[in-house]
Protein backbone atom coordinates (compact mmCIF):
# COMPACT_ATOMS: atom_id res chain seq x y z
CA UNK A 1 0.00 0.00 0.00
CA UNK A 2 1.51 3.19 -1.38
CA UNK A 3 0.81 5.92 1.04
CA UNK A 4 1.27 9.69 -0.92
CA UNK A 5 3.93 11.61 0.83
CA UNK A 6 5.40 9.31 2.75
CA UNK A 7 9.31 9.38 3.26
CA UNK A 8 10.62 6.23 1.49
CA UNK A 9 12.45 5.01 5.26
CA UNK A 10 8.92 4.66 6.67
CA UNK A 11 7.27 3.52 3.38
CA UNK A 12 9.22 0.29 3.85
CA UNK A 13 8.61 0.27 7.91
CA UNK A 14 4.40 0.57 7.00
CA UNK A 15 4.84 -2.07 4.63
CA UNK A 16 6.12 -4.59 6.89
CA UNK A 17 3.44 -3.92 9.38
CA UNK A 18 0.61 -3.89 6.77
CA UNK A 19 1.73 -7.37 5.56
CA UNK A 20 2.12 -7.98 9.39
CA UNK A 21 -1.37 -7.46 9.17
CA UNK A 22 -2.46 -9.26 6.64
CA UNK A 23 -0.78 -12.67 7.63
CA UNK A 24 -2.56 -12.37 10.85
CA UNK A 25 -5.90 -12.14 8.80
CA UNK A 26 -6.73 -8.50 9.62
CA UNK A 27 -9.81 -6.75 8.05
CA UNK A 28 -8.65 -4.53 5.63
CA UNK A 29 -10.77 -1.49 6.45
CA UNK A 30 -8.84 -1.61 9.57
CA UNK A 31 -5.04 -2.01 7.87
CA UNK A 32 -6.33 1.38 6.08
CA UNK A 33 -7.27 2.72 9.32
CA UNK A 34 -3.79 2.02 10.52
CA UNK A 35 -1.73 3.09 7.49
CA UNK A 36 -3.38 6.03 7.83
CA UNK A 37 -2.50 6.46 11.45
CA UNK A 38 0.85 5.33 10.69
CA UNK A 39 1.27 7.91 8.05
CA UNK A 40 0.23 10.90 10.15
CA UNK A 41 2.90 9.63 13.15
CA UNK A 42 5.66 9.29 10.38
CA UNK A 43 4.92 12.85 9.26
CA UNK A 44 5.39 14.40 12.67
CA UNK A 45 1.70 14.27 13.80
CA UNK A 46 1.94 13.71 17.83
CA UNK A 47 -2.32 13.81 18.31
CA UNK A 48 -1.87 16.56 20.85
CA UNK A 49 -4.12 18.88 21.35
CA UNK A 50 -2.91 22.82 22.59
CA UNK A 51 -4.86 24.74 25.25
CA UNK A 52 -4.59 27.68 23.01
CA UNK A 53 -6.85 25.88 20.21
CA UNK A 54 -9.76 25.01 22.07
CA UNK A 55 -12.43 26.74 24.82
CA UNK A 56 -13.96 25.13 27.91
CA UNK A 57 -17.52 23.58 27.17
CA UNK A 58 -20.10 25.05 29.30
CA UNK A 59 -23.76 24.20 29.05
CA UNK A 60 -25.78 21.11 27.71
CA UNK A 61 -29.14 19.98 28.50
CA UNK A 62 -29.67 17.50 31.26
CA UNK A 63 -31.15 14.23 31.82
CA UNK A 64 -33.58 15.58 34.55
CA UNK A 65 -35.21 18.45 32.86
CA UNK A 66 -36.32 16.26 29.76
CA UNK A 67 -39.94 15.78 28.91
CA UNK A 68 -40.15 13.55 25.99
CA UNK A 69 -43.56 12.54 25.00
CA UNK A 70 -44.35 8.73 25.62
CA UNK A 71 -44.95 7.53 22.67
CA UNK A 72 -42.16 9.33 20.91
CA UNK A 73 -39.74 7.44 23.24
CA UNK A 74 -41.49 4.33 23.19
CA UNK A 75 -40.87 4.43 19.17
CA UNK A 76 -37.38 5.25 19.55
CA UNK A 77 -36.63 2.18 21.62
CA UNK A 78 -38.47 -0.06 19.58
CA UNK A 79 -35.55 1.23 16.76
CA UNK A 80 -32.64 0.67 19.03
CA UNK A 81 -29.57 -1.65 19.17
CA UNK A 82 -27.50 -1.96 22.08
CA UNK A 83 -23.44 -2.37 21.94
CA UNK A 84 -21.07 -3.27 24.55
CA UNK A 85 -17.84 -3.30 24.32
CA UNK A 86 -16.43 -6.29 25.52
CA UNK A 87 -12.60 -6.59 24.63
CA UNK A 88 -10.72 -6.28 28.00
CA UNK A 89 -9.24 -9.00 29.80
CA UNK A 90 -9.11 -6.83 33.29
CA UNK A 91 -5.34 -7.96 33.42
CA UNK A 92 -4.99 -4.78 35.64
CA UNK A 93 -6.79 -6.72 38.71
CA UNK A 94 -4.71 -9.88 37.27
CA UNK A 95 -7.45 -11.38 35.12
CA UNK A 96 -6.68 -13.64 32.16
CA UNK A 97 -9.93 -13.80 30.95
CA UNK A 98 -13.09 -11.34 29.68
CA UNK A 99 -13.20 -8.80 32.77
CA UNK A 100 -16.70 -9.05 32.32
CA UNK A 101 -17.13 -12.75 33.77
CA UNK A 102 -15.91 -11.50 37.02
CA UNK A 103 -18.51 -11.77 40.07
CA UNK A 104 -19.36 -7.93 40.43
CA UNK A 105 -22.54 -8.20 43.21
CA UNK A 106 -24.56 -10.98 44.27
CA UNK A 107 -22.58 -13.43 42.69
CA UNK A 108 -23.55 -12.04 39.03
CA UNK A 109 -21.11 -10.95 36.73
CA UNK A 110 -21.23 -7.88 34.39
CA UNK A 111 -22.36 -10.30 31.99
CA UNK A 112 -25.21 -11.60 34.05
CA UNK A 113 -26.01 -7.97 35.36
CA UNK A 114 -25.85 -6.71 31.46
CA UNK A 115 -28.34 -9.40 30.17
CA UNK A 116 -30.69 -9.19 32.97
CA UNK A 117 -31.13 -5.60 32.10
CA UNK A 118 -31.90 -5.60 28.58
CA UNK A 119 -34.19 -9.09 29.09
CA UNK A 120 -36.29 -7.01 31.66
CA UNK A 121 -36.66 -4.00 29.38
CA UNK A 122 -37.42 -5.91 26.52
CA UNK A 123 -40.82 -7.57 28.79
CA UNK A 124 -41.64 -4.21 30.10
CA UNK A 125 -41.69 -2.56 26.87
CA UNK A 126 -42.41 -3.86 22.93
CA UNK A 127 -38.72 -2.98 21.86
CA UNK A 128 -36.27 -6.01 20.24
CA UNK A 129 -33.81 -4.44 21.78
CA UNK A 130 -30.66 -6.59 20.43
CA UNK A 131 -27.67 -6.67 22.44
CA UNK A 132 -24.51 -7.24 20.51
CA UNK A 133 -20.99 -7.24 21.93
CA UNK A 134 -17.65 -5.80 20.16
CA UNK A 135 -14.82 -8.66 21.09
CA UNK A 136 -11.70 -9.36 20.95
CA UNK A 137 -9.78 -12.31 19.99
CA UNK A 138 -8.68 -13.27 23.59
CA UNK A 139 -12.60 -12.31 24.64
CA UNK A 140 -14.75 -13.71 22.55
CA UNK A 141 -14.76 -17.26 23.10
CA UNK A 142 -15.35 -17.21 26.74
CA UNK A 143 -18.15 -14.61 26.13
CA UNK A 144 -19.62 -16.85 23.73
CA UNK A 145 -20.01 -19.96 26.11
CA UNK A 146 -21.12 -18.04 28.84
CA UNK A 147 -24.18 -16.51 27.12
CA UNK A 148 -24.82 -19.83 25.40
CA UNK A 149 -27.31 -19.93 28.45
CA UNK A 150 -29.52 -17.35 27.13
CA UNK A 151 -31.16 -19.03 24.60
CA UNK A 152 -33.75 -15.60 24.31
CA UNK A 153 -31.02 -13.64 23.67
CA UNK A 154 -30.03 -13.09 20.17
CA UNK A 155 -32.60 -11.38 18.30
CA UNK A 156 -33.89 -12.60 14.84
CA UNK A 157 -30.41 -14.04 12.50
CA UNK A 158 -28.73 -10.84 13.99
CA UNK A 159 -25.63 -12.17 15.82
CA UNK A 160 -24.62 -11.72 19.31
CA UNK A 161 -20.87 -10.27 18.56
CA UNK A 162 -18.38 -8.61 16.09
CA UNK A 163 -14.73 -8.67 16.13
CA UNK A 164 -12.31 -6.11 17.70
CA UNK A 165 -9.38 -5.11 14.96
CA UNK A 166 -5.48 -5.36 16.40
CA UNK A 167 -2.66 -3.34 15.90
CA UNK A 168 0.91 -4.31 15.64
CA UNK A 169 3.47 -2.00 17.86
CA UNK A 170 5.75 0.45 16.24
CA UNK A 171 9.19 0.97 17.71
CA UNK A 172 9.48 4.44 18.90
CA UNK A 173 13.11 5.14 17.40
CA UNK A 174 12.42 3.59 13.92
CA UNK A 175 8.50 3.20 13.43
CA UNK A 176 9.34 -0.35 12.30
CA UNK A 177 6.75 -3.03 13.65
CA UNK A 178 7.96 -4.20 17.03
CA UNK A 179 8.81 -8.12 17.53
CA UNK A 180 8.74 -9.83 20.86
CA UNK A 181 9.31 -13.71 20.03
CA UNK A 182 9.43 -14.54 23.69
CA UNK A 183 5.74 -13.40 23.71
CA UNK A 184 4.06 -12.54 20.43
CA UNK A 185 0.86 -11.17 20.95
CA UNK A 186 2.53 -8.69 23.26
CA UNK A 187 3.68 -7.35 19.68
CA UNK A 188 0.33 -6.38 19.06
CA UNK A 189 -2.46 -3.31 20.77
CA UNK A 190 -6.44 -3.29 20.42
CA UNK A 191 -6.59 -0.23 18.35
CA UNK A 192 -8.77 2.05 20.58
CA UNK A 193 -12.25 1.44 21.06
CA UNK A 194 -12.65 3.72 18.15
CA UNK A 195 -12.05 0.75 16.29
CA UNK A 196 -16.15 -0.14 16.47
CA UNK A 197 -16.62 2.28 13.53
CA UNK A 198 -15.18 0.09 11.22
CA UNK A 199 -15.46 -3.27 12.85
CA UNK A 200 -19.07 -2.36 11.93
CA UNK A 201 -19.05 -1.54 8.71
CA UNK A 202 -16.35 -4.07 8.03
CA UNK A 203 -18.73 -6.73 9.66
CA UNK A 204 -21.41 -6.10 7.65
CA UNK A 205 -23.97 -5.98 11.19
CA UNK A 206 -24.43 -1.82 10.38
CA UNK A 207 -25.77 -3.09 6.96
CA UNK A 208 -27.67 -5.97 8.86
CA UNK A 209 -29.17 -3.71 11.77
CA UNK A 210 -30.55 -0.79 8.70
CA UNK A 211 -32.02 -3.62 7.35
CA UNK A 212 -33.77 -4.60 10.18
CA UNK A 213 -35.28 -1.64 10.46
CA UNK A 214 -32.93 -0.01 13.55
CA UNK A 215 -31.82 3.70 13.08
CA UNK A 216 -30.41 4.47 16.88
CA UNK A 217 -27.26 2.62 18.77
CA UNK A 218 -26.48 2.88 22.40
CA UNK A 219 -22.97 2.27 22.99
CA UNK A 220 -21.03 1.62 26.08
CA UNK A 221 -18.04 -0.18 28.04
CA UNK A 222 -19.31 -3.20 29.39
CA UNK A 223 -17.84 -2.61 32.79
CA UNK A 224 -20.31 0.39 33.20
CA UNK A 225 -23.40 -1.25 35.00
CA UNK A 226 -24.80 2.41 35.16
CA UNK A 227 -25.00 2.36 31.52
CA UNK A 228 -28.50 1.21 30.93
CA UNK A 229 -30.45 1.68 27.75
CA UNK A 230 -32.77 4.59 28.64
CA UNK A 231 -35.90 5.12 27.39
CA UNK A 232 -36.39 9.01 27.87
CA UNK A 233 -33.13 8.93 26.40
CA UNK A 234 -33.44 7.26 23.32
CA UNK A 235 -36.91 9.55 23.06
CA UNK A 236 -34.86 12.48 23.40
CA UNK A 237 -31.96 11.61 21.00
CA UNK A 238 -34.35 10.39 18.44
CA UNK A 239 -36.03 13.88 18.71
CA UNK A 240 -33.37 15.62 18.65
CA UNK A 241 -32.45 15.28 14.79
CA UNK A 242 -28.56 14.75 15.45
CA UNK A 243 -26.30 12.06 14.39
CA UNK A 244 -24.19 11.47 17.26
CA UNK A 245 -24.75 12.80 21.15
CA UNK A 246 -22.36 12.05 24.13
CA UNK A 247 -23.56 11.28 27.81
CA UNK A 248 -21.00 13.65 29.91
CA UNK A 249 -21.32 14.36 33.51
CA UNK A 250 -19.65 16.73 35.52
CA UNK A 251 -16.48 16.20 36.70
CA UNK A 252 -14.89 16.28 40.62
CA UNK A 253 -11.45 16.05 41.90
CA UNK A 254 -11.20 11.96 41.17
CA UNK A 255 -12.24 12.69 37.40
CA UNK A 256 -8.75 14.45 36.48
CA UNK A 257 -7.61 11.68 34.14
CA UNK A 258 -10.38 10.94 32.16
CA UNK A 259 -11.20 12.56 28.78
CA UNK A 260 -13.08 16.17 28.82
CA UNK A 261 -14.93 17.96 26.29
CA UNK A 262 -14.25 21.26 24.67
CA UNK A 263 -14.88 23.56 22.03
CA UNK A 264 -12.51 23.91 18.91
CA UNK A 265 -11.88 27.47 18.35
CA UNK A 266 -11.36 27.11 14.44
CA UNK A 267 -14.82 25.86 13.64
CA UNK A 268 -17.19 25.57 17.07
CA UNK A 269 -17.03 21.91 17.00
CA UNK A 270 -17.38 20.03 20.25
CA UNK A 271 -13.93 17.78 20.75
CA UNK A 272 -13.20 15.47 22.99
CA UNK A 273 -9.19 15.44 24.76
CA UNK A 274 -7.72 12.87 26.34
CA UNK A 275 -4.65 12.82 28.50
CA UNK A 276 -2.38 10.88 26.17
CA UNK A 277 -3.68 14.25 23.93
CA UNK A 278 -2.52 16.89 26.04
CA UNK A 279 0.66 18.33 26.20
CA UNK A 280 2.98 17.48 29.76
CA UNK A 281 3.25 21.25 30.25
CA UNK A 282 -0.65 21.70 29.82
CA UNK A 283 -1.74 18.79 31.98
CA UNK A 284 -2.44 21.92 34.67
CA UNK A 285 -5.27 22.64 32.79
CA UNK A 286 -6.37 19.62 31.37
CA UNK A 287 -6.80 18.27 35.00
CA UNK A 288 -8.91 21.31 36.22
CA UNK A 289 -12.17 20.26 36.77
CA UNK A 290 -13.45 23.93 37.20
CA UNK A 291 -11.92 24.91 33.75
CA UNK A 292 -13.06 21.52 31.57
CA UNK A 293 -16.12 21.06 33.45
CA UNK A 294 -17.58 17.97 31.87
CA UNK A 295 -16.25 14.25 31.33
CA UNK A 296 -17.28 11.82 28.86
CA UNK A 297 -18.89 8.48 29.95
CA UNK A 298 -18.18 6.82 27.13
CA UNK A 299 -22.13 6.40 26.60
CA UNK A 300 -22.89 7.40 23.24
CA UNK A 301 -25.66 7.59 20.91
CA UNK A 302 -25.89 7.75 17.02
CA UNK A 303 -27.96 7.41 14.17
CA UNK A 304 -27.06 4.53 12.03
CA UNK A 305 -28.03 5.86 8.78
CA UNK A 306 -25.98 8.65 9.39
CA UNK A 307 -23.02 6.41 10.34
CA UNK A 308 -23.42 4.59 7.48
CA UNK A 309 -23.28 7.44 5.49
CA UNK A 310 -20.53 8.75 6.53
CA UNK A 311 -18.26 5.54 6.40
CA UNK A 312 -19.71 5.20 2.85
CA UNK A 313 -18.18 8.00 1.82
CA UNK A 314 -14.89 7.10 3.13
CA UNK A 315 -15.06 3.33 2.63
CA UNK A 316 -14.90 2.40 5.76
CA UNK A 317 -13.04 5.30 7.68
CA UNK A 318 -14.08 7.59 10.09
CA UNK A 319 -11.07 9.78 10.26
CA UNK A 320 -10.92 9.76 14.09
CA UNK A 321 -7.91 12.28 16.07
CA UNK A 322 -4.89 9.70 16.40
CA UNK A 323 -3.96 9.22 20.04
CA UNK A 324 0.05 8.40 20.16
CA UNK A 325 -0.08 6.26 23.37
CA UNK A 326 3.79 5.59 24.37
CA UNK A 327 4.16 2.17 26.27
CA UNK A 328 6.85 -0.54 26.70
CA UNK A 329 6.18 -3.30 24.77
CA UNK A 330 5.73 -5.60 27.92
CA UNK A 331 3.40 -3.63 29.96
CA UNK A 332 4.74 -5.46 33.24
CA UNK A 333 8.58 -4.75 32.12
CA UNK A 334 9.47 -1.57 32.43
CA UNK A 335 12.64 -2.61 30.90
CA UNK A 336 11.39 -3.70 27.71
CA UNK A 337 11.57 -1.90 24.32
CA UNK A 338 9.42 1.70 24.20
CA UNK A 339 6.60 1.40 21.87
CA UNK A 340 3.62 3.16 20.37
CA UNK A 341 0.38 2.26 20.06
CA UNK A 342 -1.83 4.03 17.52
CA UNK A 343 -5.02 4.15 18.81
CA UNK A 344 -8.28 6.20 18.74
CA UNK A 345 -11.49 6.97 20.68
CA UNK A 346 -14.54 6.52 19.70
CA UNK A 347 -16.04 9.47 21.91
CA UNK A 348 -13.47 11.92 19.63
CA UNK A 349 -16.23 11.07 16.55
CA UNK A 350 -18.36 13.83 18.04
CA UNK A 351 -16.44 16.36 16.17
CA UNK A 352 -16.61 14.37 12.97
CA UNK A 353 -20.58 14.94 12.72
CA UNK A 354 -22.08 18.08 12.12
CA UNK A 355 -24.46 19.48 15.28
CA UNK A 356 -23.38 16.72 17.12
CA UNK A 357 -24.53 17.35 21.05
CA UNK A 358 -24.13 16.28 24.96
CA UNK A 359 -26.27 15.36 27.34
CA UNK A 360 -25.34 15.81 31.09
CA UNK A 361 -26.57 12.68 33.30
CA UNK A 362 -26.11 11.64 36.48
CA UNK A 363 -22.89 9.65 38.10
CA UNK A 364 -25.44 6.80 38.08
CA UNK A 365 -25.35 6.53 34.43
CA UNK A 366 -21.46 6.38 35.33
CA UNK A 367 -20.38 3.10 37.34
CA UNK A 368 -17.29 1.31 35.96
CA UNK A 369 -15.27 -0.97 38.05
CA UNK A 370 -11.56 -0.43 36.75
CA UNK A 371 -10.12 -1.59 40.32
CA UNK A 372 -10.53 -3.68 43.09
CA UNK A 373 -11.05 -0.73 44.73
CA UNK A 374 -14.09 0.34 42.85
CA UNK A 375 -15.18 -3.57 42.98
CA UNK A 376 -15.23 -3.74 46.57
CA UNK A 377 -17.91 -0.97 46.80
CA UNK A 378 -19.86 -2.46 44.23
CA UNK A 379 -19.98 -5.61 46.47
CA UNK A 380 -20.73 -3.63 49.64
CA UNK A 381 -23.71 -2.39 51.07
CA UNK A 382 -23.04 1.12 49.40
CA UNK A 383 -25.15 0.18 46.14
CA UNK A 384 -28.25 -2.87 45.62
CA UNK A 385 -29.53 -4.03 42.79
CA UNK A 386 -33.02 -4.07 41.87
CA UNK A 387 -35.42 -6.96 40.29
CA UNK A 388 -34.56 -5.41 37.09
CA UNK A 389 -30.97 -5.98 37.38
CA UNK A 390 -29.93 -2.01 38.20
CA UNK A 391 -27.05 -0.92 40.75
CA UNK A 392 -28.67 1.72 42.87
CA UNK A 393 -26.37 4.07 45.18
CA UNK A 394 -28.20 3.79 48.44
CA UNK A 395 -25.48 6.81 50.01
CA UNK A 396 -25.41 10.25 48.88
CA UNK A 397 -21.51 10.26 48.57
CA UNK A 398 -19.47 7.60 47.50
CA UNK A 399 -16.63 7.11 50.45
CA UNK A 400 -13.16 7.31 49.25
CA UNK A 401 -11.58 3.85 48.85
CA UNK A 402 -7.93 3.27 48.75
CA UNK A 403 -6.36 -0.56 49.28
CA UNK A 404 -2.87 -1.09 49.15
CA UNK A 405 -1.64 -2.78 45.70
CA UNK A 406 0.61 -4.64 47.32
CA UNK A 407 -1.94 -7.14 48.77
CA UNK A 408 -5.38 -6.34 46.99
CA UNK A 409 -4.74 -5.23 43.32
CA UNK A 410 -5.01 -8.09 41.98
CA UNK A 411 -8.14 -10.07 42.30
CA UNK A 412 -6.95 -13.57 43.14
CA UNK A 413 -5.40 -11.71 46.67
CA UNK A 414 -8.42 -9.43 47.54
CA UNK A 415 -10.99 -12.23 47.29
CA UNK A 416 -8.49 -14.20 49.98
CA UNK A 417 -8.03 -10.95 52.01
CA UNK A 418 -12.04 -9.88 51.39
CA UNK A 419 -13.98 -12.80 52.65
CA UNK A 420 -16.59 -10.91 54.59
CA UNK A 421 -17.06 -7.57 52.96
CA UNK A 422 -17.69 -4.52 55.40
CA UNK A 423 -20.16 -2.53 55.62
CA UNK A 424 -19.06 0.85 54.04
CA UNK A 425 -22.89 2.83 53.71
CA UNK A 426 -21.10 5.21 56.74
CA UNK A 427 -18.10 5.42 55.76
CA UNK A 428 -16.59 8.77 54.15
CA UNK A 429 -13.45 6.99 53.51
CA UNK A 430 -11.91 3.60 53.98
CA UNK A 431 -7.60 2.95 53.36
CA UNK A 432 -6.13 0.01 54.17
CA UNK A 433 -2.24 -0.17 54.08
CA UNK A 434 -0.82 -3.14 54.96
CA UNK A 435 -2.11 -7.05 55.00
CA UNK A 436 -5.26 -7.49 56.99
CA UNK A 437 -7.79 -10.13 56.15
CA UNK A 438 -11.66 -9.42 56.58
CA UNK A 439 -13.27 -12.57 57.57
CA UNK A 440 -16.05 -11.17 60.00
CA UNK A 441 -18.86 -8.75 59.63
CA UNK A 442 -17.59 -4.93 60.36
CA UNK A 443 -19.90 -1.59 60.59
CA UNK A 444 -17.27 0.94 59.12
CA UNK A 445 -18.05 4.78 59.87
CA UNK A 446 -16.56 8.06 59.28
CA UNK A 447 -12.94 7.77 57.74
CA UNK A 448 -11.75 4.38 58.65
CA UNK A 449 -8.28 3.07 58.51
CA UNK A 450 -6.98 -0.25 58.81
CA UNK A 451 -3.08 0.71 59.14
CA UNK A 452 0.23 -1.64 58.57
Amino acid sequence: MITPGLDARYQKELDKAIKKMQTAEIDPTAIKVFASHYHALASGATGIIREADILPAKNFPKLADLQVREELSEDALKKTVVIKLNGGLGTSMGLDKAKTLLPVRDNKTFLDIITGQILYTRRETSARLPLIFMNSYRTRDDTANYLAKHSDLAVGNLPIDFLQNSNPKIYVDTLSPAEWPEAPELEWNPPGHGDVYPALWSSGILDELLKEGFEYAFISNSDNLGAIVDEQLAGWFANSGASFAMEVCRRSVNDRKGGHLAIRKTDGRIILRESAQTAPEEMEFFADENLYTFFNTNNLWINLQRLHEALEETDGILELPLIRNLKTIDPTDPESPEVIQLESAMGSAIEIFEGATAIEVPRSRFMPVKTTNELLLMRSDAFEMDGGYQLKQRVKKLPRIELDSRYYKFIDDFDKRFKVIPSLKDVDSLKVAGDHVFDQPLHLTGDALFSE
